[in-house]
């Protein structure tokens, strides 16, 4: 009997790490039937003429909560090998739903709530058929915000019950685990010990706690060692979200920040993190102005991305519509935060150095995440549609901080392991048939920060649960994904 796919012809790196082998790989059910040998009849056949065929790549830190109803083809992420993605991050998740209530201040978009828990959610999101598996961490600012509001205080008795209930469904209902912003409102009102009795309640699951810490400036190493305090007093694993040292007065901290985490691992703790490549960071511009006393110099480094209130502005730096004004930069945010839908402005910041990414990717625990914003209204940060093959491209093949195996690694098995995608990360015989075959030689980001929604090249075939989802370029459409659940392999 002919199997469902045969990719013939490709050099096979399976995601552990180990060198390539030349061979063909069978697909059948789903699933993966053979490696490396000679492959038989198919139903589908293609010829991988000696390009990589490497398990789907993992990005372990999006926002696509929302992208997953509004995008289900999420062209932006399969284009660039990804078949799984890691959503409800930085504390902003779909889940609890909460009639009424607008899911990370709009960083979803206007997403319609209609479903009460992750199992709701899941529900809604298979029905619209997803083009990438996903699987879901439950956010404290979601969580938060729907038992308290935004308020400045500390939770009662029975909020943080009732916020602990809703970690433990979420975790029932094959959540990987808890993730906390703690930089953002109403994240930073919350202390280091309501944040550990919520990441309290993992343990049973084994569940991970993944967080955007509370300073990643001045204060990185202090909110390191919150992060690790955290995981140590609740006795569960830890996940420090895009790794990094934000302006120009900390660059060179990430070393130290590595070295802390080692550290602790060391002695007995168990924390990875997870970057971005590019020194430009992107989310709600609302976050990071305080309106009575704006920052001059953070002004002067933004671009915007989406604006509502100004759409012309989209893609601009403020210094230049500022200079044009005749105003200050400073004018120009307070102009656009306070217009009507201000506070729904996504805004790009360059704050970090190229020495500081390379000192992470360097790094054999750190895993990649895009933190792309899928609004595609605007002008998106291009990580949105370039992480995987920037990497790839630009770090592996032209800078070669590290090497092909190791990168694959680090994008698939070590990912899947991390977040809980059983049998997913390695083309093994028996596990989930989620593939990306790319030339290493040519595959390259085309989005840049004033042309961001561009797919890369290289890029040649993506399969998704055994269909094929992504073909030289054409996207099919088929609609394979899952949000899946923590450490099941079904």
């Amino acid at each position: 009997m002919p199997t469902d796919l045969a990719i013939r012809d490709v050099r096979i790196l399976d995601g552990s790490g180990s060198p390539a082998v030349e061979g063909d790989v069978e697909v059948d059910g789903g699933r993966i039937a053979s490696v490396g040998g000679k492959a038989g009849p198919a139903r589908t056949v293609i010829d991988g003429g000696g390009a990589v065929l490497a398990p789907g790549f993992v990005d372990t830190h999006t926002h696509d909560d929302g992208a997953l109803l509004a995008h289900p083809g999420l062209e932006f992420k399969l284009a660039q090998g990804c078949t799984s993605l890691v959503i409800g991050n930085c504390g902003f998740s779909a889940i609890p739903g909460v009639e009424g209530q607008a899911p990370a201040g709009g960083l979803f978009g206007r997403m319609q709530i209609d479903w009460e828990d992750l199992d709701g959610f899941r529900l809604a999101v298979e029905a619209r058929r997803p083009a990438c598996n996903s699987m879901a961490l439950i956010g404290h600012n979601a969580m938060r915000t729907a038992a308290l509001g935004t308020e400045r205080r500390a939770p009662s008795e029975p909020e943080l019950d009732r916020m602990r209930e809703w970690v433990r469904r979420a975790m029932e209902q094959g959540a990987a685990g808890l993730s906390t912003g703690l930089i953002y409102v109403p994240g930073r009102y919350s202390t280091t010990e309501e944040i550990t009795a919520l990441a309290s309640e993992l343990g049973p699951f084994a569940g991970l706690y993944a967080t955007h810490m509370r300073n990643e400036g001045d204060r990185l190493l202090e909110s390191v060692a919150e992060t690790l305090r955290i995981g140590a007093d609740a006795g569960v694993a830890v996940h420090i979200s895009h790794h990094k040292a934000a302006g120009a007065a900390n660059w060179g901290r990430v070393p130290d920040s590595l070295a802390a985490v080692d550290a602790a691992n060391a002695g007995g703790a168990d924390v990875t993190l997870d970057v971005y490549p590019y020194t430009a960071g992107s989310g709600r511009m609302i976050e990071y102005f305080d309106l009575n006393r704006i920052d001059p110099v953070l002004a002067e480094s933004i671009r915007l991305a989406s604006c509502p209130a100004f759409p012309e502005l989209e893609g601009r730096m403020v210094t230049d519509i500022a200079a044009e004004r005749g105003t200050e930069p400073a004018e120009v945010v307070r102009m656009i935060l306070t217009a009507p839908d201000g506070d729904r402005t996504i805004s790009i910041q360059y704050a970090m150095t190229e020495s500081d990414i390379e000192a992470n990717l360097r790094h054999p625990l750190v895993m990649i995440g895009s933190d792309g914003i899928p609004d595609l209204r605007g002008r998106p940060h291009p990580r949105l549609f370039g992480t995987f093959p920037r990497v790839l491209g630009e770090y592996v093949r032209e800078r070669q901080v590290l090497s092909l195996e190791e990168a694959v690694r680090r994008m698939t098995s070590l990912s899947c392991a991390r977040f809980g995608l059983a049998e997913r990360g390695l083309v093994k015989e028996g596990w989930w048939a989620d593939l990306v075959l790319f030339d290493p030689d040519t595959i390259t980001d085309t989005a840049t920060y004033e042309d961001p929604k561009r797919e890369p090249v290289g890029v040649e075939l993506v399969v998704v649960n055994g269909e094929v989802a992504y073909e030289r370029g054409r996207h099919t459409g088929v609609g394979a994904g899952r949000l899946l659940r923590y450490r099941e392999a079904a």
